[in-house]
């Protein structure tokens, strides 16, 4: 940058009403089965005191949502960006970061994990920046085990370019992001509304910083010019291209290298617009949200974005830019951490369905004053979704505390069958919020018959070759474990299996099966989450237990049951399927498994009773659960979460669920 950068619809077939047959009534009867169901019945009741001890004063739930280092590493390359960073502060996050290194050296994406090049990287570089020098025993480590995997040119596009603020990676050797891509119109083969929201949202301020090119001079110790194997001149530091000269990699990079090309010689004409127009879409998206997407790298970039256009750090935008990203921090003794955005709509939506599954009256205050949260929280206007949805209405709802542009079909759907088993004082209010969702929802069913995230036939794979795209969450496509959600919502409030929607639906998937019966899982690690959707969808929908494919699922989950009662299955399966199933046990796979097996009325094999064992004996005294592994994903292969709520009211649901299961079969 020149010296004066800133840095030097359809309708329900009746009215909705919650359909209790199809999963029991929303109160339960602990009555004393066996020695194992009043074991049950006492950690149901200590389960639900302590989710509700979590309960704001507000009537909502928000627990931490964790994530790797990567995100306290661009804290403290952000903030030495803008020259506002506090050393009392760097500090901090540096003893986080170094408090999670592994031992060969490395940085991983996931609790247990493998060394991974890119938050290898910038652990290092955030290390760097934060005043740690190269002797440091664990900058020492870290260079050894970087060098091993590559050296800084195997960094993923994003890191790449941040690097490039600093003056560490080249402009030209990183992949175009050019701010041209916002011009596309929408009848376009490619346009931004052809990639994932997210994509999109971390994409726009990004295209900005790369036609800008800030540039924040560092002092030669605070490099990484250590990283690169053999030296940064020697290094190519360019994409490779593809081995199979003709494929759609090649394509791409050709277009990368003209873009490239253009830059260079300034043939932009039409970049002003260009900038002004990604400036508007940004600050458009900005209104009726907790930042940009209301999530921790688009966030970011709008923040550097800001600058880069020429907004003073007193700006009222940049203000309340910087103010919503520094609320994902959490300072805690002598560490900080950053979260990568807040999950309260989806923990108060679980947390109420598990506590009305568990036996609280639906009058409840605590469960109605919930409710009167929640439904404020519904989405009345349209958003990027409305692009590929013109037909369809508002009503879903978001993830987050506010992000009115996205909402998602998973929250929109967990939500109905939240409120499902409350009754707000305001009824007619209510059914009506439902309605408007239960419309939007059906609206956004994509062709394949499946339901995506955040918009409709999002699934134009051949983009996912694009070079900045190794995010690898360039698409949105339809995924099986939303679907079964879906069913099941439906099925509470009336549909049937002769609805075309939900025909649709069940044949999409049967054609997901995997060969060995499981179901992938994209949103929860992984087959056993995707395969407990399934199930539970299915089984709301009334779908023939005797099924090949809800047996065979049945049985895949049995045989994948660890020797200690419970199931566990590592973050590594989405890098390799045949650890499909694999891992140490945990509190919420373990419910997982249980609430699938529980789905296709298993209750005589001794899989459900050592599962259900495993939970009881490992409930801590005040009623809730410990986890030390991921079972949220983000970007598969990429970046994955740990909900420290998943770890409480899966549980509460899995042993709810069996009470009323074996109380059913004792009464019949």
């Amino acid at each position: 940058m020149e010296e004066s950068s800133p840095f030097s619809s359809a309708s329900a077939p009746h009215p909705i009403t919650p359909n209790a047959g199809a999963l029991g009534t929303p109160q339960m009867r602990f009555g004393k089965i066996d020695d194992l169901g009043s074991r049950v019945a006492v950690a149901v009741d200590a389960a639900r005191n302590y989710l509700f001890s979590q309960q704001h004063e507000e009537g909502y739930w928000c627990g931490e949502l964790e994530a790797d280092t990567t995100l306290e590493s661009d804290y403290i390359l952000l903030h030495t960006l803008l020259g506002t960073g506090s050393q009392a502060r760097f500090d901090k996050a540096a003893r986080y970061i170094l408090n999670h290194q592994n031992e060969d050296g490395g940085w991983s994406v996931y609790a247990g994990g493998p060394s991974n090049i890119s938050a290898s990287v910038k652990a290092y570089f955030g290390l760097k920046l934060a005043g740690f020098t190269t002797d440091h025993p664990a900058l020492a480590r870290a260079r050894k085990k970087i060098l091993e995997m590559g050296g800084v040119t195997e960094v993923n596009t994003f890191t790449k370019i941040y690097l490039c603020f600093f003056g560490q990676y080249d402009y030209d050797a990183v992949p175009a992001v050019p701010p041209e891509i916002v011009l596309f119109p929408n009848w376009f083969w490619f346009n931004i509304y052809e990639i994932s929201s997210w994509s999109r949202a971390i994409l726009v301020p990004l295209s900005i910083c790369y036609a800008k090119k800030p540039f924040k001079k560092i002092p030669d110790e605070m490099g990484v010019e250590e990283l690169f194997v053999g030296g940064r001149d020697k290094s190519r530091m360019h994409l490779h291209w593809a081995k199979k000269r003709i494929s759609w990699r090649n394509f791409f990079l050709v277009l990368d290298r003209i873009a490239h090309w253009a830059e260079r010689v300034h043939i932009r004409p039409l970049r002003s617009i260009a900038l002004r127009q990604a400036e508007k879409w940004m600050l458009e998206r900005f209104e009726m949200s907790d930042g940009l997407g209301a999530i921790y790298p688009s966030m970011l970039n709008a923040i550097i974005a800001l600058r880069c256009l020429g907004y003073s750090v007193d700006d009222p935008q940049f203000i309340r830019a910087l103010d919503e990203f520094e609320k994902l921090g959490i300072e805690e003794g002598d560490t900080f951490r950053m979260q990568p955005c807040m999950s309260p709509v989806w923990d108060t939506a679980y947390a109420l369905f598990a506590l009305a599954e568990a036996g609280v009256p639906a009058t409840d205050p605590r469960l109605v004053k919930c409710a009167d949260w929640i439904l404020q929280k519904q989405v009345r206007k349209p958003g990027d979704w409305k692009i590929k949805n013109p037909k369809g209405e508002p009503g879903g709802w978001y993830f987050e505390f506010n992000n009115e542009f996205y909402p998602d079909v998973d929250d929109s759907a967990m939500v109905c069958l939240a409120l499902s088993r409350v009754e707000h004082s305001n009824g007619r209010y209510q059914r009506e919020s439902v309605q408007r969702a239960i419309d939007w929802i059906l609206s956004m069913q994509c062709k394949d018959g499946g339901w995506a995230s955040f918009d409709k036939d999002n699934d134009r794979m051949v983009f996912q070759y694009v070079p900045f795209a190794d995010h690898n969450a360039m698409l949105d496509p339809a995924t099986v474990d939303i679907t079964g959600r879906i069913l099941e919502c439906l099925a509470t409030y009336g549909y049937d299996q002769n609805h075309p929607a939900v025909k649709r639906a069940i044949k999409f998937i049967r054609k997901q099966q995997e060969p060995d019966g499981s179901w992938f899982g994209r949103w929860g690690v992984n087959y056993i989450y995707g395969t407990m959707q399934v199930l539970r969808g299915l089984e709301a929908m009334a779908v023939d237990r005797n099924d090949p494919m809800i047996q065979q699922a049945a049985e895949w989950l049995r045989s994948v049951q660890n020797a200690d009662g419970g199931w566990g299955e590592t973050v590594g399966a989405y890098d390799d399927p045949n650890l499909r199933g694999q891992g140490d046990s945990t509190a919420s796979q373990t419910a997982w498994a249980i609430m699938g097996l529980l789905a296709v009325g298993d209750t005589r094999s001794e899989c459900v009773a050592r599962g259900m064992a495993y939970l009881l004996r490992t409930q801590n005294k005040d009623g809730s659960w410990d986890e030390a592994f991921y079972t949220g994903t983000g970007f598969p292969r990429v970046f994955y979460l740990m909900y420290h709520l998943y770890r409480e009211y899966f549980p509460l649901i899995a042993l709810t669920t069996y009470s009323k299961v074996m109380a059913e079969k004792n009464t019949n």
